[in-house]
């Protein structure tokens, strides 16, 4: 099996010690020669000003392509330019455009009254400001607001029409769910490379609720197989065994890039990596 391209997704410190967590995470992490690294934006923008300085503390202090996370909530058009204007000034060239989670407290979506309306402006005006790498996101699994069962897939051709090079979909946990979506994406007409996203399960209690409330579905073998591991004390081993499987059998299955969801903790990324032929650049200087 040749090993794939991975990428690794961040989110941006709020504290001091997140901020060090963040650096040691990303230095862990840049040795498995990630094709690029992103860093996410909170919902209802709060993270705006911390996703910048992550961005710019990862593009200056580090040789990674880093891609900025942007959305379309609770701003104008003019003040999320405004944002990328200054990624292209500081040498970032690539944006994952999503529209964004509702602000805490709001249950749906709505535009800023000057704002973009939804992904694809957003899009469009990215591909009319500069030369940048536009990545977006994707749903496997059915998007709790999605109209249809086909509604997330026609949505993403919208995206890919409308100028988005790639697309990176939300965590899913069986092989099948990704192969599914790719195969009724092609049948759509969408020839843009689709990278699966891999979460490394650190607490399955969060990442189960998490998936609940994104629309993943949770298979019932991995709720009795945690609950086990939990009794055990093994919750890490099975973690990295089932991503680990998970990520062969897309590999096997034609995926040549994973994006791992990282959640600023490397360790369990650092293994499923290894355990999938991904191996760090080792440095004479770091040979005893």
């Amino acid at each position: 099996m040749t090993a794939p391209h991975v990428s690794f997704e961040f989110f941006p410190p709020r504290s001091v010690e997140a901020s060090f967590r963040l650096h040691e995470t990303v230095q862990a992490l840049a040795p498995f020669r990630p094709e690029f690294v992103s860093v996410t934006y909170g919902a209802g923008g709060t993270t705006r000003r911390l996703t910048h300085e992550a961005v710019s503390a990862i593009h200056h202090t580090t040789n990674l392509r880093v891609a900025a996370h942007l959305t379309c909530v609770d701003a104008t058009c003019e003040e999320t330019l405004e944002i990328v204007r200054q990624y292209a000034d500081a040498g970032v060239r690539d944006i994952v455009a999503l529209r964004g989670d509702p602000p805490k407290g709001s249950d749906r979506f709505e535009p800023h009254p000057d704002g973009f309306r939804d992904t694809c402006e957003l899009i469009s005006a990215l591909r009319d400001t500069g030369d940048f790498t536009i990545r977006v996101g994707a749903y496997p699994d059915r998007h709790p607001e999605a109209a249809s069962d086909t509604a997330d897939v026609e949505w993403l051709k919208r995206k890919i029409d409308a100028g988005a090079d790639a697309a990176i979909t939300q965590f899913f946990f069986e092989a099948d769910t990704f192969f599914r979506f790719r195969d009724a994406c092609a049948k759509a007409g969408i020839d843009a490379p689709i990278l699966p996203g891999i979460l490394p399960i650190e607490n399955w209690k969060n990442a189960r609720r998490f998936a609940l409330r994104c629309g993943a579905k949770v298979p019932a073998w991995l709720d009795e197989a945690f609950e086990k591991a939990q009794r055990d004390g093994r919750e890490d081993l099975l973690s990295i065994a089932v991503a680990s499987e998970l990520c062969t059998q897309l590999v096997e299955g034609g995926v040549d890039h994973l994006h791992f969801y990282t959640l600023n903790k490397p360790h369990l990324t650092q293994d499923i990596c290894r355990a999938i032929g991904v191996t760090p650049e080792v440095h004479l200087e770091d040979v005893a």
